[in-house]
């Protein structure tokens, strides 16, 4: 047998194993978004739910991407590239490995003496930063190693742009199989390993292939000959030669610059478009993977247009023309998200079954954002022609326009989430995308207008120029209803004024007024706290609860701020001295307080009260003090980020910072909830407090929302010693604060009893325990979004309710009265909306 190494290469036809090759790197693509997504929950749980660790994930990934890219090409070595693939593609298996057994420990070592507040997200997020650099280097490199098989023709160049579309949409079944599959069912770890497992098998079917190839090939074209091919351009006939538009290093710089351009919009609009888009759909895990899968779809499509176009373009200019295309495609997304979807005349509640919302959801993001990233994805491939040249080894070429778009992406990411955000807000984060798009069109342009005296292309670039700054003051704001309703927004319009709207590093929020009075505030399109009197006596119950029950409270902690209420009830207690209210979001309690300081005591201001810019996880786990109180009111569970607010290692550390006595409260509502999610939290909440119970707040007789309570040892509740701190003066603003939500006196607040853990034992059997490895309750409750079933959640817990004759004692009068209105449903309510 003639060993292929030995065999002319022109005997060796290529182009047969070129559809492997894409196989191989759409396999690459799709570990690589499996990872992505499974390291972006591990983010969530070191810096929190936030625009930061966004930020710090997209960046980290194109940051080691762009080195990977520049840095292999460098090595100049002589073993066959697809062998040096493969070794890449064990790397990064391995170092995956260390990544997801490694930054758990890192982090619990870490965050020990990081500070708090923004330097601390910064510093927890560089932490992880290095944790991931290693694997995302090893991912960047793998493009220039496979290409550097295929040499520089104009078809070699093809397939180079071809290779990057296949490795986008893997890129696109790996985020929707982790997404919607591997997390939903499994935890991080099975995905992890499921990736890995895909490495190997890239790595193991390269080797192979090394073993049968030369370690260089050129794809037969019967044009590549002399290098041409023959294409049309602006209406004539031209000789495009790949690499013409680049004889020299010198000339190549307008494209790095171009495509580092392209990449920095191109994040950046990711970065606005994911939290707008979150706001209208509904900001669950699977709405995240929604909306990268749609970008992803973009990119590929484009740069499989892109390579297929090269014939008959010349790349430099077309490049060029493509960026001032994306002038237009950015602002048909900024338009689509502001004046058109937010009006389509759609009821998202229409059906429970998650299959259609999320059909719903994807129509809705292809609509919007699918066109500018085409033109994102086609930037690509043409850069890579207007770079190419035959002198230059093909992994040079391709991994250097790789590091620069990647370069760009990283400052994107993080100019864009840090900076421009909640510096200008997101209408001016996307008009300045918008200019920036059509200025990085000037570098490839502006010389050849320059040197070929064209007053055609002249005219048509000076008018595609004012075009793009004339779009760019059409760019509108997201209505403000939008900001407060969210994906309810086309069933609550009309009901409300808008009374103020702010931006912030990682929440929007409004303020609304409905027509019946009751004032409310929201947060990325969720409702967080009304005036109405039901909201109003749950956010008062999280921690009127707690300080009656408690001897002698004298510190809380609150958290999230959201209205203030509740963090607010503490300060009508005397002998309470310290409240400190940990909150993410810095614009959130001067908003609340500016229309609710009425309902929350100006809470913000007053003298005991603190408040800590942080992540709640992270000052929970490094704070040195300890509470008498820790009440918690933080979003919905469905909220993606936020199941680590309902961990089992998350109560663990709640319960260590409770000093001997100390009582926990925790907000858990049953609306937009199913039975599998209610049962989720309430098993893992009583893995941790066995002697906790569970409190109802009906509305009309109605399940609504709840109130868990824990603490080290089984409630005693003394009914005559309660009423009496009721009844004393120095206790006067706590029973005026109680009375405003319909509860006269102690018998009124605790018949809202609901359970406790021996009763619900068996309900709770076999539900979900949410731990911080998995953190499958995110996944649970997004998939229950759209159920209606806060009544039968709430018939099924009080079914195995019995009635607490061992927990409360008192006058026999007060016993019965409570026993009878527990039976009977709970205290009267006051009047509704």
């Amino acid at each position: 047998m003639t060993d292929p190494f030995d065999s002319p290469r022109a005997n060796f036809n290529a182009s047969r194993y070129f559809p492997l090759l894409l196989i191989l790197f759409a396999g690459s693509g799709c570990s690589a978004l499996i990872y992505e997504i499974v390291w972006y929950q591990l983010l969530q749980l070191a810096i929190g739910s936030t625009s930061i660790s966004l930020g710090f994930l997209l960046a980290t990934f194109m940051g080691g991407l762009c080195i990977g890219s520049l840095w292999l090409p460098r090595l100049r070595s002589k073993k066959h590239p697809l062998r040096i693939y493969a070794m890449l593609e064990v790397g990064i298996a391995v170092l995956a490995i260390l990544v997801q057994l490694g930054i758990p420990l890192i982090y619990r070592i870490a965050i020990a003496g990081t500070a708090l507040g923004m330097t601390g997200m910064l510093m927890r997020g560089i932490i992880c930063a290095f944790c991931l650099l290693p694997p995302t280097i090893l991912m960047g490199a793998s493009l220039p190693a496979i290409v550097g098989w295929v040499e520089s023709t104009p078809r070699g160049v093809s397939w180079w742009g071809l290779l990057y579309g296949g490795n986008t949409l893997g890129a696109v079944f790996g985020c929707l199989f982790a997404g919607f599959y591997l997390l939903r069912v499994f935890n991080m770890a099975t995905a992890t390993y499921t990736a890995v497992i895909i490495n190997l098998a890239i790595a193991g079917i390269s080797f192979l292939l090394a073993s049968h190839t030369p370690a260089q090939s050129a794809p037969t074209d019967s044009a590549d000959a002399d290098f041409s091919v023959a294409g049309t351009v602006s209406g004539g006939p031209v000789e495009i030669q790949a690499g013409a538009d680049a004889a020299d290093n010198e000339d190549r710089w307008p494209v790095y610059v171009t495509i580092a351009l392209s990449g920095a919009t191109a994040l950046g609009a990711e970065v606005v478009w994911t939290r707008l888009m979150g706001m209208m759909l509904g900001a669950t895990v699977y709405v995240f993977s929604i909306i990268l899968a749609v970008f992803l779809v973009g990119l590929a499509i484009g740069s499989l247009l892109g390579a297929w176009i090269l014939r008959v373009v010349r790349p430099r200019l077309a490049l060029g023309w493509c960026q001032l295309l994306l002038s237009l495609g950015i602002f048909w997304a900024a338009y689509m998200i502001a004046e058109s979807l937010p009006y389509w005349p759609i009821n998202p509640l229409l059906t429970t079954s998650p299959w259609y919302t999320f059909q719903l959801d994807m129509v809705r993001c292809l609509w919007a954002i699918l066109p500018p990233t085409i033109l994102w994805g086609a930037s690509f491939p043409l850069a890579l022609a207007a770079a190419a040249s035959p002198e230059e080894h093909s992994g040079r070429t391709v991994g250097t326009v790789y590091a620069a778009n990647t370069f760009g992406a990283i400052i994107g990411a993080l100019v864009v989430s840090l900076i421009l955000i909640p510096a200008v807000g997101t209408k001016s984060s996307q008009q300045i995308l918008l200019l920036l798009s059509a200025i990085s069109a000037l570098f490839v342009l502006a010389p050849h207008v320059w040197k070929h005296k064209s007053p055609t292309v002249a005219a048509l670039l000076a008018g595609a120029m004012a075009l793009a700054l004339f779009l760019t003051f059409r760019v509108d704001p997201v209505p403000g209803e939008l900001i407060a309703y969210g994906r309810r927004m086309a069933i609550s319009a009309g009901h409300s004024q808008v009374l103020y709207t702010a931006e912030g590093i990682n929440s929007s929020v409004a303020i609304t007024r409905w027509n019946d009075g009751a004032t409310e505030v929201d947060v990325n399109g969720h409702v967080e706290a009304t005036t109405e009197p039901y909201d109003m006596k749950l956010q008062r119950m999280v921690g009127h609860l707690a300080a009656l029950l408690h001897p002698d409270p004298k510190s809380v902690l609150g958290i999230g701020f959201g209205a203030g209420v509740s963090a607010g009830t503490f300060t009508t207690y005397p002998g309470i001295q310290k409240i400190t209210v940990c909150e993410i979001e810095p614009i959130i309690p001067p908003t609340s307080t500016r229309y609710f300081y009425a309902q929350d005591y100006d809470v913000l201001h007053n003298p005991r009260a603190t408040i800590v810019y942080d992540d709640a996880r992270h000052y929970v786990l490094t704070t040195k003090d300890k509470f008498d109180i820790i009440a918690s009111d933080p979003l919905d569970v469905f909220v993606k980020g936020t199941a680590g607010l309902y961990s089992k290692e998350y109560f663990q550390a709640v319960r260590d910072h409770l000093n001997p006595g100390g009582i926990f409260t925790l907000y858990v509502p049953l609306y937009e909830s199913d039975v599998r999610t209610v049962r989720s939290e309430l098993a893992t909440f009583f893995e941790v407090f066995p002697y906790g119970t569970v409190w109802a707040n009906t509305v009309e007789g109605q399940g609504y929302d709840t109130v868990f309570m824990g603490q080290a040892e089984p409630l005693k509740v003394d009914l005559e010693k309660v009423q009496a701190r009721l009844d004393s003066p120095d206790y006067a603003a706590v029973a005026q604060s109680l009375r405003e939500i319909g509860v006269n006196n102690a018998v009124d607040l605790f018949s809202t009893y609901a359970g406790r853990q021996r009763d619900l034992a068996p309900w709770l059997e076999g539900a979900d325990i949410n731990h911080d490895g998995d953190l499958r309750l995110q996944y649970i409750a997004g998939w229950g979004i759209n159920s209606t079933l806060e009544d039968v959640i709430y018939r099924q817990m009080i079914s195995y309710r019995r009635l607490p004759v061992d927990m409360f004692y008192g006058a026999p009068q007060q016993l019965q009265a409570l026993m009878y209105q527990i039976t009977a449903g709970g205290a009267p309510q006051a009047n509704q909306r």
